[in-house]
């Protein structure tokens, strides 16, 4: 079997945080939020590191965290742009918002050669999640078994504004549905979530998410790229603009259509993202109070 690849989701722009969040320093030393998960992953053993970038960026991105990568891993890229499309399909008028999760996964299907780890670019995930999901790929024998890390829902949400997160329901241990729900949002009185702007339902506090923090088998890579075009089918007649083709999407028919399982990996980390500028102070102490634990070194990569 190959060698278990990291997959970094990091084609977006970062429009709520107003900028290249990707490359944005959470210390005195210019590290970046995605720093720190490569060396977490390059800590927990992956080698192989895909970057799902756009062309827009990859001059700036190459040059802030790419290149300098080549040191620790083997570097390779994937390009998510709009046109990316099944054969008889084009970009519908004034679309501008990416495809979605699972698009981008299936933008880098070439470039993955193995089992696969999927992450997002700008969160902070902890160190025991890398090692988690890289432990179930190295031993992965079962091609329809994947999985997924869950979150504590607490863990989870910014104080300055709402996030999208996949809510989670489990049985023995596996994955029984996942919702992607794109406005949860902290108020004094509990965490809640809407999908119309009108309704709010609260969530518990131990309510299990997803992350986008994901363990696949390359057979998996097929899924993302063959259901695309039924999603556009359904999709571009009622909402051609900002339909999004999200992963759990693709999770959940390998459930509901059994076709294999996703296990529940549990974490207590605690995540850390620069969903908006105004969360930038809170990983810049989380991150000097883990190097005053010794987590971190205060020069990533300094003993290699």
């Amino acid at each position: 079997m190959n060698e278990p690849v990291l997959v970094v989701m990091a084609a977006g722009m970062g429009s709520r945080f107003g900028g290249l969040k990707q490359i944005t320093s959470v210390d005195d030393q210019g590290h970046k939020i995605i720093d720190f998960s490569l060396f977490d992953a390059r800590r927990a053993g992956f080698k192989n590191v895909v970057f799902i970038i756009k062309h827009a960026i990859e001059d700036d991105f190459k040059a802030a965290i790419g290149s300098r990568m080549e040191k620790y891993f083997d570097v390779r890229y994937a390009f998510q742009e709009l046109d990316r499309l099944p054969e008889g399909y084009s970009v519908p008028a004034g679309r501008e918002k990416p495809w979605g999760t699972a698009h981008a996964i299936a933008c880098a299907a070439e470039a993955v050669d193995g089992p696969f780890a999927v992450i997002n670019a700008d969160d902070f995930y902890g160190r025991s999640a890398y090692q988690t999901i890289y432990d179930f790929l190295a031993a992965q024998t079962d091609p329809t078994e994947q999985a997924m890390v869950g979150y504590l829902l607490k863990n989870t949400v910014t104080e300055n504004g709402h996030v999208a997160r996949g809510v989670c329901e489990a049985r023995d241990g596996y994955l029984t549905d996942v919702v992607e729900h794109t406005h949860i949002e902290k108020r004094p009185d509990g965490i809640v979530y809407t999908d119309d702007g009108v309704n709010f339902v609260p969530l518990a506090d131990d309510t299990i998410v997803s992350m986008n923090l994901w363990g696949f088998s390359r057979e998996m890579m097929k899924e993302f790229t063959g259901r695309f075009a039924a999603f556009l089918d359904a999709n571009l007649p009622v909402n051609p603009t900002k339909c999004e083709y999200f992963l759990p999407s693709v999770a959940n028919a390998q459930i509901h259509e059994n076709l294999g399982r996703i296990r529940v990996l549990h974490t207590d980390e605690t995540w850390y993202g620069v969903t908006y500028r105004e969360d930038l102070q809170s990983v810049w102490d989380a991150i000097a109070r883990m190097k005053s634990e010794g987590i971190y070194p205060e020069r990533l990569w300094e003993n290699d």
